[in-house]
């Protein structure tokens, strides 16, 4: 039988989940393919800690060259996560004729172009489907599946971490930092989760989609993104009262010429089929010109779920080998002329902490107007207390609009103590 054999970067969650998916399911693999997949070398950090997998002698190795230099391995399998030294290993195994497979968002998100440009040049295939979603076959659905549609909005929960978040607030009546250190235990939020809970990770994501989808090659930088930090019990609680759910979004839409795109925390009517989304679970909502509009739905973290997708990206290399198909990966999507406007026009939930005297109220209001945000609702709560919690509700407002009234309103502090918490809302 013919032998594959890979290199693996990394070896820890999604690393040791595609280790364990190759030994449990060899024989189904080795079916499938007709060749047999061999892990030739593995980079780790740390030669000596106690693994779970078995390794035969020499496969293990802390010197990268010995994996990227080798010319027995056919394919490179980097799981390091970041963008360095992830992105200069990456590029030297592309020159050297090695096929790519990556499950790291923020490599694809910020050398996508560059990348692919290389593996043209080279004739060796990038595969990232690990990359955005976990095991959910998103990439697949859009880039093969869906490549006789125009794309023309994709919406989603594609971080598992904050979703358990706010399914445990919702659901259990947990504070922010209870439900964060019940994910951590769990594992389904790392030691440090600053990048999962101020959505960076999420931005991330979503600049990969953006360039599976329209062709935009956008910086994750120039996408405006917020988190979850500032929720607390006052939106679980308006949101349950209102019929809504809170989620963390991804967005991407076009309006005509202009693609609006951001990451932002939403109040999402309870009908919407991903208000159902819960846990560590993640979904995509997808509108096509053609197919109309479909979800996605799974586990969009953990170790065997991404596992599941980095072996799929392998053996759809190597089928392309046994095939003798043509080779040579470039960026997937056709380019649009997109204008990149961020957020554009919204409604929007807005808690104001006050001072609780009277003309307060009277006086917000007035800033908000002279700046054209239109008020649908407004409640005041807890009264008789010094600082009170103001709720206010928009019409449809223009967001930097918003974003200056908000400005002028924190001018005023001897009356606003904090503007606490802004999130969208989307009334599908």
């Amino acid at each position: 039988m013919a032998v594959i054999n890979i290199g693996i970067l990394g070896l820890g969650t999604v690393g040791s989940g595609v280790m364990n998916i190759f030994q449990e399911n060899r024989e189904r693999i080795r079916e499938y393919t007709g060749v047999d997949i061999q892990t030739k070398k593995v980079l780790v950090r740390n030669m000596s800690k106690p693994r779970d997998t078995f390794f035969e002698n020499g496969t293990l190795t802390a010197d990268p060259q010995e994996v990227l230099n080798d010319p027995e391995i056919d394919i490179i399998v980097e799981l390091m996560g970041g963008i360095e030294p992830a992105f200069s290993y990456v590029l030297q195994a592309i020159e050297n004729g090695k096929h790519i497979v990556t499950a790291n968002k923020a490599l694809i998100a910020t050398h996508y172009e560059e990348l692919f440009k290389t593996a043209s040049q080279n004739g060796v295939e990038i595969r990232f489907e690990g990359s955005v979603g976990g095991g959910i076959p998103v990439i697949d659905t859009i880039t093969a599946r869906l490549a006789g549609n125009r794309i023309d909005e994709i919406v989603g929960i594609i971080n598992g971490t904050t979703n358990y978040i706010l399914t445990r607030m919702s659901k259990d009546g947990m504070g922010f930092e209870e439900a964060l250190k019940l994910a951590q235990d769990k594992g389904f939020a790392e030691a440090d989760p600053t990048s999962d809970l101020n959505g960076q990770d999420v931005s991330f994501k979503l600049a990969i989609l953006a360039a599976i989808s329209f062709g935009i090659g956008i910086e994750q930088k120039d996408i405006p993104y917020e988190g979850i930090t500032k929720i607390a019990e006052d939106e679980i609680s308006y949101a349950m009262e209102s019929g809504y759910t809170v989620k963390l979004l991804a967005t991407a839409r076009k309006r005509e010429d202009k693609l609006e795109i951001y990451v932002h925390p939403t109040l999402i009517p309870n009908h919407h089929p991903l208000a159902a989304v819960s846990n560590e679970f993640n979904a995509l909502f997808i509108r096509g010109n053609a197919v109309g509009e479909l979800m996605l739905y799974g586990k969009g973290a953990g170790s065997l779920p991404t596992g599941s997708a980095v072996v799929g990206d392998i053996l759809d290399i190597v089928k392309l080998k046994r095939k003798s198909a043509k080779t040579g990966s470039r960026p997937i999507a056709n380019k649009e002329d997109l204008r990149i406007i961020g957020e554009d026009t919204g409604s929007y939930y807005i808690r104001l902490q006050v001072i609780d005297e009277p003309g307060v109220l009277g006086a917000i209001t007035t800033v908000l107007g002279k700046n054209g945000i239109s008020i649908a609702s407004v409640s005041q709560q807890a009264l008789g207390q010094k600082d009170v919690p103001v709720i206010f509700v928009t019409h449809k407002v223009k967001r930097e609009k918003l974003d200056k009234g908000l400005e002028e309103l924190r001018e005023l502090k001897d009356i606003v103590k904090e503007v606490a918490c802004i999130l969208r809302v989307e009334g599908y």
